[in-house]
């Protein structure tokens, strides 16, 4: 007897349609096929009658090319355990690029981090730079705008050109006034930024106080139940260089085949593998990068990623995007990986795509709205380690100022506020390098060395890599820490290092 000739069955099947049409999601021809085969149908019925009922979870399993016939119901509860969903993602359009395209840009990020300003008391009323220079009064005045130029004055006193869509005017900072000297200081070009002073009348203002936009102090969410999530970047298989035996030992850890007691019940409750670029070394990357490569075939580099992270158990959800090593476009924000050369992730039923920066939410569950995760993987990080004094001037090597890069970059509401930091596609529509919403964790990589903090509720986490040490690196005093991976416990929010060979 046929699928289409059993009654129960002939029932489960109506009711996954019916889910998807409540859910208004009309399911295409080839999706209803699927639906021919028992296991897929009681695979399907496991998650729409399960605790946390997600049309995406269903629509993720009943792809072809996501899960493949023959799923079981376990299988399906197992990938439906652990909900990823992503809440921002880069929309490319595909267009050729102008002037004007800059100067939308622009005004749009000046748009989105005037307004995160203006909600503080203290600039709710702030005037327009046009009529502050078109005053000739000496009177106290609050203001908005873009940072276009930063001198310093033979007196040491700071000179701050600042611009909004209606002018622009000189801010002097006074080294006597050493609070807001040492915030100016840090400041970078192209940055938006509140001033509080003087006017002098002159087209000058006196400052008193600087503001940036900031992030505000947030609940720390705390999962229910004891889940770890796992941050991983930098893998860079293919590389001569590549920690292979570092990296075997990660996944017989995660396999529950390596470590401490303690360290595999750790890894029987991880859920998420979260991964923020460069997990191939690419091809092409800089000059003589051949020389360099174990593997010289993109496509092959990215079959065997593939195929060691394929050794990650299938209930755990997999969550990659591109880098700077990775096979797309260099510019910011990238797009998710290219099924072209990625083919063999895309084909892992347990891989979700993300361009980079990306935002998503992970174990939402009835009751608990999940944790929301900035990804980025850090490319504009080289230059704020070195243009902004109190980070270069932290006392800490180069390699081990990430977190201190990462609260920075919190605190301007921005992932590259400084127009040479990263290269950037600019998009008139808005600028999709602002950091809109307040992460409840903030994840990045390219460094090579792990390290983590906190800032305002926000769990900053920055990754390690699986790659020794690299002539480059030598070179600019890089200091990396392979092997060492970060893993965060949902349900207490500590950090756990562990490190996975001695390279």
């Amino acid at each position: 007897m046929t699928l289409l000739h059993q009654p129960a069955l002939i029932d489960k099947r109506r009711r996954i349609v019916e889910f998807c049409l409540k859910q208004k999601v009309l399911l295409t021809r080839e999706l209803v096929e699927r639906l021919n085969d028992q296991a897929v149908v009681d695979a399907a019925c496991a998650i729409i009658e399960g605790p946390d009922p997600a049309v995406w979870t269903l629509m993720d399993m009943l792809r072809p090319s996501i899960a493949p016939p023959g799923i079981t119901a376990q299988q399906a509860r197992d990938i439906a355990e652990f909900p990823v969903k992503i809440v921002w993602d880069y929309d490319d359009k595909a267009s050729k690029r102008s002037l004007q395209d800059f100067v939308g840009y622009f005004n749009a990020r000046y748009t989105r981090l005037s307004k995160m300003l203006r909600q503080r008391a203290d600039l709710q009323s702030a005037t327009s730079i046009g009529r502050v220079v078109a005053s000739k009064e000496r009177q106290p005045v609050a203001m908005i705008g873009m940072v276009s130029g930063k001198d310093v004055t033979k007196n040491e006193n700071l000179i701050l050109t600042v611009e909004d869509p209606t002018g622009t005017i000189k801010v002097l900072v006074n080294k006597q006034k050493q609070e807001v000297f040492t915030l100016a200081n840090d400041i970078v070009h192209d940055e938006v930024i509140g001033i509080i002073g003087t006017n002098s009348g002159n087209g000058m203002v006196f400052a008193n106080t600087m503001i940036y936009p900031d992030i505000p102090h947030i609940e720390i969410k705390k999962s229910p139940e004891e889940v770890y999530a796992v941050f991983l970047s930098c893998v860079h298989v293919g590389s001569t260089r590549f920690l292979h035996d570092a990296f075997d030992k990660f996944l017989k850890w995660i396999r529950g085949e390596h470590g401490t007691d303690a360290q595999r019940a750790m890894a029987s409750k991880v859920g998420y593998v979260i991964v923020m670029g460069d997990t191939v070394d690419g091809v092409g990357i800089y000059p003589n990068q051949e020389k360099e490569l174990l593997i010289k075939d993109i496509y092959a580099q990215y079959a065997e990623a593939a195929r060691l992270f394929s050794q990650i158990p299938r209930h755990i959800k997999i969550i990659l995007s591109p880098g700077n090593h990775d096979a797309l476009r260099l510019s910011e924000p990238q797009p998710k990986l290219f099924k072209d050369y990625a083919k063999p992730f895309w084909e892992m039923p347990n891989v979700i795509m993300t361009g980079n920066p990306a935002v998503i939410n992970i174990h939402a569950k009835d009751g608990f709205p999940g944790f929301n995760v900035l990804t980025y993987h850090g490319f504009s990080f080289d230059d704020y380690s070195e243009i902004v004094p109190s980070i270069k001037n932290s006392g800490r090597n180069c390699s081990e100022r990430t977190p201190l890069i990462m609260k920075f970059l919190l605190q301007r509401r921005h992932l590259a506020p400084a127009h040479t930091s990263t290269l950037y596609v600019p998009d008139p529509r808005y600028d999709p390098l602002v950091i809109e919403q307040v992460p409840d964790v903030f994840a990045a990589g390219h460094i090579h060395k792990a390290g983590a903090d906190s800032y305002r509720g926000v769990t900053i986490i920055a990754c390690s890599t699986f790659q020794a040490k690299t002539d480059f690196q030598e070179r600019v005093g890089h200091e990396p820490d392979p092997g060492k991976v970060p893993v965060l416990n949902l349900q207490t929010r500590k950090i756990h290092m562990l490190k996975f060979g001695d390279a």
